[in-house]
C-alpha cells in the first residue's frame, strides 16, 4: 500500500495507506492519546473475515507498541454505505440508528412527501414518511397508547382520527364497536401502500374507503375540522396522528407549531365536553419541546387538562411520550 505521512507539532500524526484497488486506511494519533484507524473499502474488495483478522493484528500489535498501557480499545461495525437498502435512520434525540432492513417493499413521492415501506426482520415492515419512521408492524404499543392504553370505552362512540394513513388506529377501534369512527387523511398513496404492505397493521379496513361502522375521508384535516365546528358536529373522541411535536424550541419561527396550535384549537371545538383527544408527543428526551407543546395547551379558546404517558414503542428504539387532553368541567 502507497503511505502518506503528516505530522504536526501540536496536532498529532495522520496516516494514510492507499491500496491498488482502490481501498484505504486513515491512521490518526492525536497527542493526548487518542487514536482512530478507519478502514474504507468497496464491497468485494476486502471480507469481513479479512477485516476481523487485520484489525485483530492491529489492535494486538498497538498493545505492544503501548506496552500495555492502552485503557480502551473499541471496535465499531462497518457502516455500508451507498447501498440498495438504506439502513441507517435517525431518532428524534438525534442518534443513529442502524435497522436489521434487508428489502425495500415500496418507495414512491406522492405530491405531498416520500412515502417508504422498508422490510425489517425485528420490527416487519415499516412506514417511513420524508425520512421519519412512523410505524412498523411490531407497534402495536404505539396505537394502544395513542387511544388510551385500553383504558377507554369505545362502544357506541363517535370518534375522528386525524391522519393514520397506516390503518393501526382505524383498525383496532373497528374491533371495539363503536357507533361511527371518520378517518381523514390527505394521502391516498399513504393508504395504498399501506393496505397492500402494512396488512399486519390494518387488516382490511382499507380496502374500503366505508365499512359499517366508519369512513375514511381523502381531504386536509383542517377545512374538515372548520366544518364540522361550524356545523355543530361533536365527537367522544379525536385522536390527532398527524406528527409528533416538533422539535425545534421557537414556534414563533416554526409552522409547524402554528399547525399544531390550530388543530388544537379546532379539534376542542368539536369535541364533546367530556371527550378526550389523544396525540403523541415525542422522545423523552426532548424536554424543552414537550414543555413548550403542554405551554401551548395552556392558551387553546377554551380550558383543557392533560395527562402524559411515557410507553416503549418497539421500532422507535426510544421511549415516546403520548398526551391525552380534556375539556375542563364547567363551574
Amino acid at each position: 500500500m502507497m503511505e502518506s505521512v503528516h505530522t504536526w507539532q501540536d496536532h498529532g500524526y495522520l496516516a494514510t495507506y492507499v491500496n491498488k484497488n482502490g481501498s484505504f486506511a486513515n491512521l490518526r494519533i492525536y497527542p493526548h492519546g487518542l487514536v482512530l484507524l478507519d478502514l474504507q473499502s468497496y464491497d468485494g474488495d476486502a471480507q469481513g473475515k479479512e477485516v476481523d483478522s487485520l484489525l485483530n493484528k492491529v489492535e494486538e500489535r498497538m498493545k505492544e507498541l503501548s506496552q500495555d498501557s492502552t485503557e480502551r480499545v473499541k471496535r465499531l461495525p462497518p457502516i455500508v454505505r451507498g447501498g440498495a437498502v438504506d439502513r441507517y435512520w435517525p431518532t428524534a434525540d438525534g442518534r443513529l440508528v442502524e435497522y436489521d432492513i434487508d428489502e425495500v417493499v415500496y418507495d414512491e413521492d406522492s405530491p405531498y412527501q416520500n412515502i417508504k415501506i422498508l422490510h425489517s426482520k425485528q420490527f416487519g415492515n415499516i412506514l417511513i414518511l420524508s425520512g421519519d419512521v412512523n410505524l412498523a408492524e411490531s407497534d402495536l404499543a404505539y396505537t394502544r397508547a395513542i387511544m388510551g392504553s385500553g383504558k377507554e370505552d369505545y362502544t357506541g362512540k363517535d370518534v375522528l382520527i386525524l391522519g393514520g394513513g397506516d390503518g393501526g388506529i382505524l383498525c383496532e377501534i373497528v374491533k371495539l364497536k363503536p357507533k361511527m369512527v371518520t378517518m381523514v387523511e390527505i394521502d391516498q398513496m399513504v393508504i395504498d401502500g399501506c393496505k397492500k404492505y402494512m396488512r399486519k397493521t390494518c387488516g382490511d379496513v382499507l380496502d374500503n374507503l366505508k365499512g359499517d361502522c366508519y369512513q375514511v375521508l381523502i381531504e386536509d384535516c383542517i377545512p374538515v375540522l372548520k366544518r364540522y365546528a361550524k356545523e355543530g358536529r361533536e365527537f367522544d373522541y379525536v385522536i390527532n396522528d398527524l406528527t409528533a411535536v416538533p422539535i425545534s424550541t421557537s414556534p414563533e419561527e416554526d409552522s409547524t407549531w402554528e399547525f399544531i396550535r390550530l388543530i388544537l384549537d379546532l379539534s376542542m371545538k368539536v369535541l364533546k365536553q367530556d371527550g378526550k383527544y389523544f396525540t403523541q408527543g415525542n422522545c423523552v428526551h426532548l424536554t424543552e419541546a414537550l414543555s413548550l407543546y403542554e405551554e401551548q395547551l395552556g392558551h387553546l379558546y377554551c380550558p383543557v387538562e392533560f395527562s402524559k404517558e411515557i410507553v416503549c414503542v418497539p421500532s422507535y428504539l426510544e421511549l415516546w411520550v403520548f398526551y391525552t387532553v380534556w375539556k375542563k368541567a364547567k363551574p
